[in-house]
């Protein structure tokens, strides 16, 4: 099975934030080490939790820093930017590490005014994102090559630098609406099972249904592709895994009652939650104390495996992107570490 890393660089309570930048980079290094297939990196603005506000940077820091492993966005919020912009930028990316980058794009949810007003201040409404399609096409359109019709204002308009191929192009999402619009673009899909576990079975089948591929001089190009990104904590045991789950739920509460704050640590999650809910195992679907977050696989390796495997079994996956948000750095290595072993990936040199 295909296995990548989304990382949201999160913030450990107690850490400065360029700590957590420092994080992704020893992440990204160790994922091209274990054999993972991409390396992703989110973008949020104005956040006490998760570091990532320029992926384009961080893309750039990483290729420089990994051989093999393919690089991007998980994603650009396209709604704030202009599509040539970013074409270019990525461009630029895929001019110095061919064949390795990556944009994944997608709409701002956890953006909140006045956030979004000071990223896309000269919009008549800065937050409807109700031209994302559009922006999509066009992003497409400068990216690829593909000419725009006659009578367009861009049409003859070439990004810089010239160069053969260009970065691959992915759209993120997490709702069945999502993944229809996806498929009519023709376009690969990343479903965020992480946020909207509920609906992933029919979005990825609604996705397969509608796809129209794209058409290159009358003629279709690509087909049908969908990676899922599924929350993954991992450890020697069930126990110690659910050690690690302690801070995320605890965090997850906190949002839930408007307090935005680092990651906290399994011992600020037992403190807070009492070490029966903070540490507490899933009993399973059916019974009245089943965890809502089946956003995650939680468990030993061979518990997370199942977990994964059976995912992709009901979706027909062709990918699982792996996210987390663990507090002990060290831990979080280790979680990747043992995923990479019990799903046998094959190491880089």
């Amino acid at each position: 099975m295909r296995l990548s890393v989304l990382d949201q660089s999160p913030v450990p309570e107690g850490t400065p934030p360029a700590t957590a930048l420092r994080n992704t980079l020893e992440l990204s290094i160790l994922a091209d080490r274990l054999g993972y297939h991409r390396y992703w990196v989110a973008e949020h603005h104005a956040s006490p939790f998760q570091a990532g506000a320029a992926p384009e940077i961080l893309i750039g820091q990483i290729l420089a820093r990994t051989s093999g492993i393919r690089v991007g966005s998980g994603g650009v919020l396209l709604p704030y930017y202009s599509p040539f912009k970013v074409a270019e930028v990525f461009r630029v990316l895929h001019a110095l590490y061919p064949g390795r980058v990556e944009l994944g794009v997608g709409k701002a949810h956890l953006s909140k005014d006045p956030v979004v007003r000071a990223l896309r201040r000269d919009a008549a409404d800065p937050a409807g994102g109700g031209d994302f399609p559009d922006k999509v096409a066009e992003l497409r359109s400068f990216l690829v090559g593909d000419e725009f019709p006659e009578g367009h204002p861009y049409r003859g308009l070439l990004p810089s630098p010239p160069s053969p191929g260009h970065p691959e192009l992915w759209v993120l999402g997490s709702s069945v609406s999502s993944a229809e619009a996806t498929a009519r673009a023709g376009l690969s899909y990343a479903y965020a099972h992480f946020l909207g576990p509920d609906t992933t079975v029919e979005a990825v089948r609604r996705y397969r249904e509608e796809f129209v591929p794209h058409l290159v001089d009358g003629k279709p190009i690509g087909g049908p592709r969908v990676v899922l990104g599924i929350g993954v904590y991992c450890a020697e045991t069930e126990a110690e895994a659910h050690a690690l789950l302690a801070g995320h739920r605890l965090f997850r509460q906190r949002m839930e009652r408007g307090i935005m704050r680092p990651v906290p640590s399994t011992q600020q999650a037992i403190e807070e939650l009492g070490a029966e809910a903070a540490l507490a195992g899933d009993p399973g679907p059916g019974h009245p104390d089943h965890d809502p977050y089946v956003r995650n696989a939680v468990g030993s390796p061979e518990q997370v495996r199942a977990h994964i495997t059976a995912l992709t079994e009901a979706t027909g996956a062709d990918e699982v992107i792996l996210i987390n948000s663990i507090h002990d750095h060290k831990a979080r290595l280790r979680c990747y570490e043992l995923v990479a072993e019990v799903f046998d990936l094959a190491p880089r040199a």
